[in-house]
């Protein structure tokens, strides 16, 4: 009921920390971009290790140097995608999503919250969060590629807070909205 052998227990014991040993030094060689949250992307690798991780520990029939090459592909990949999305327009597009304007000086841009799947509370939720009361104190609201919302409270002349954010295309807010 609790363990099925002896032998189970002392692999977990061996086998966890060195797994979990080898990872850490994977990500310390490969960087903190490999773990940082930018997309989803980053997501599904950081779940992917681990997973990879849990099943090199629990699972007798995945050996010690087979879990640790599946870790070290794993982050050599997300090393490869990363580096060449840095170094090439095409690959990033694939690989991460532009943030998306959501409001644009107190109006909701009501076709982008649609396409987001976002509603107004979502959008109002945001601002609570940065101690706002009402859309007409944010400048901006955006998207960003990660999922989170960010609210801009003020934009300067030039803007750079919205650089790579397309350019707002306000709607008027549907009836009953406000």
């Amino acid at each position: 009921m609790f363990f099925d052998t002896w032998s189970g227990l002392v692999r977990v014991i061996v086998v966890g920390p060195l797994a979990y040993v080898a990872l850490i030094l994977f990500l310390r060689i490969s960087g903190k971009r490999t773990l940082t949250k930018l997309n989803a992307f980053d997501l599904v690798v950081t779940v992917a290790l681990g997973s990879t991780l849990s099943s090199i520990v629990l699972t007798k029939s995945v050996a010690l140097l087979e879990g640790v090459l599946a870790l070290a592909t794993l982050i050599g990949l997300q090393y490869l995608i990363t580096w060449s999305s840095v170094r090439s327009a095409r690959i990033r597009s694939l690989v991460k999503a532009e943030p998306t304007l959501l409001a644009h000086r107190g109006d909701l841009i009501e076709g982008a919250m649609r396409r987001q799947r976002l509603t107004r509370d979502d959008v109002l939720s945001a601002l609570r969060s940065e101690g706002l009361d009402d859309l007409s104190q944010a400048a901006a609201v955006v998207l960003e590629t990660d999922g989170s919302i960010s609210v801009l409270k003020s934009l300067s002349e030039r803007a750079d807070g919205l650089t790579g954010v397309p350019s707002p295309v306000v709607s008027r807010p549907m009836p009953g909205s406000r």
